[in-house]
């Protein structure tokens, strides 16, 4: 059954499926392995994890926990490229609308949509020639 509601538990779960299927993806899963290690018990997971869970929180519900800033810890991973980038939403949309009803996976992929655009764009990986 699908969530109709976003709330810590399930957001954790669907970050935790996210990130599972992320780990075995052929294009982006070596960035993470190589950064927080190949299995999502160890290593620096953990911290990262918890503060996707706080992240993913303060964007759906509005609710407080994460103070962080989601560019800087990712501007020295590279090198990253669009097609990376583009994999990474494939994937959340996959997995958003697995286990969410569709308004609310839409909004989290319209949200995930916004945070990649502006990682690529200040990461300076829009072609010049776009409009976008």
């Amino acid at each position: 059954m699908l969530h109709d509601t976003v709330d810590r538990a399930n957001i954790e779960e669907m970050v935790h499926e996210f990130y599972t299927i992320i780990l075995k993806d052929e294009l982006v899963g070596p960035v993470f392995v190589k950064t927080l290690g190949p299995n999502l018990h160890g290593g620096k997971w953990y911290e990262h994890l918890n503060t996707l869970y706080n992240f993913w929180i303060l964007m759906m519900t509005g609710k407080t926990g994460y103070g962080g800033h989601p560019y800087p810890p990712h501007a020295f991973i590279g090198p990253l490229t669009p097609e990376m980038f583009e994999r990474w939403l494939v994937l959340f949309h996959e997995v958003v609308h697995r286990l969410y009803v569709p308004e609310i996976a839409d909004k989290f992929y319209t949200k995930a949509n916004m945070l990649a655009n502006q990682f690529m764009d200040n990461l300076g990986l829009f072609d010049e020639d776009d409009d976008d």
